[in-house]
């Protein structure tokens, strides 16, 4: 089965140089296949604020806008003209990409080639808000990919204000592994897309964010961030500081 999951752990398509989604989710968009709850973040977590020490990051489709060119490459490769990040209902996309099944994984291939990588952008405003962020401490990723490299390289190539050694990245090869990372990080929050994951972090005591994507926009009773400058509204640096 090809899911979003596989754009970060199907083997037949990756090898340790290869990676892997321009568009700001938005609330109130009528055409979305399940009615979004939009839970404010900020109006969840009340007058509380996030230690920005305690925080560690998903990537894709968080930090990098991987799904939005996986429908520039549709719309190039196979003339899939009307396809849009909100078509993306699911995690399966062969359940909500109208093509065939062989389409869909090449999709999925071309997505995480060397060759493509590199045209992944960046959420809106994510570059902003983490650079202000690494100015307090190391900014930590965990990803569901085998392999961190790549991934490593894209942050330090989208985040040229950000020291090296301040980009740490995890790769899990498995989204179900990233508990027992986040557990040995001591981190406390987790911003995340795939809505099962913030299930199980949420499950042994790791209050997920969720980011907001056209695959997520079930309910859930976890605080919605819908923009990268909502969630840094939540934010608390050390001793009180503002970057």
């Amino acid at each position: 089965m090809k899911s979003l999951s596989d754009l970060t752990n199907r083997p037949t398509c990756v090898s340790p140089n290869r990676t892997m989604e321009k568009r700001e989710a938005e609330s109130g968009e009528a055409h979305l296949t399940f009615p979004a709850r939009r839970e404010k973040a900020s109006a969840a977590f009340g007058h509380h604020t996030i230690d920005v020490r305690e925080v560690a990051f998903d990537i894709d489709g968080v930090v990098a806008d991987t799904m939005a060119l996986f429908v520039t490459l549709a719309r190039e490769r196979f003339h899939l003209n009307f396809l849009t990040k909100d078509h993306l209902t699911c995690y399966d996309l062969h359940l909500c990409v109208p093509a065939a099944r062989d389409v869909v994984d090449e999709l999925i291939c071309l997505t995480l080639d060397d060759e493509h990588t590199p045209l992944i952008p960046a959420m809106p405003d994510a570059v902003e808000v983490l650079t202000e962020l690494a100015r307090c401490g190391p900014l930590r990723f965990v990803t569901a990919r085998i392999w961190p490299e790549s991934m490593v390289a894209w942050l330090e190539r989208n985040l040229p204000e950000v020291p090296r050694e301040r980009i740490q990245v995890i790769a899990t090869g498995d989204p179900d592994a990233k508990l027992e990372v986040l557990q040995r990080m001591n981190v406390r929050y987790f911003l995340e897309d795939r809505l099962e994951t913030c299930h199980m972090l949420a499950k042994d005591g790791i209050q997920p964010l969720l980011f907001d994507q056209p695959w997520n926009r079930q309910w859930s009773p976890f605080p919605r961030i819908v923009a990268w400058r909502q969630f840094r509204d939540l934010i608390a640096l050390p001793h009180g500081r503002e970057p």
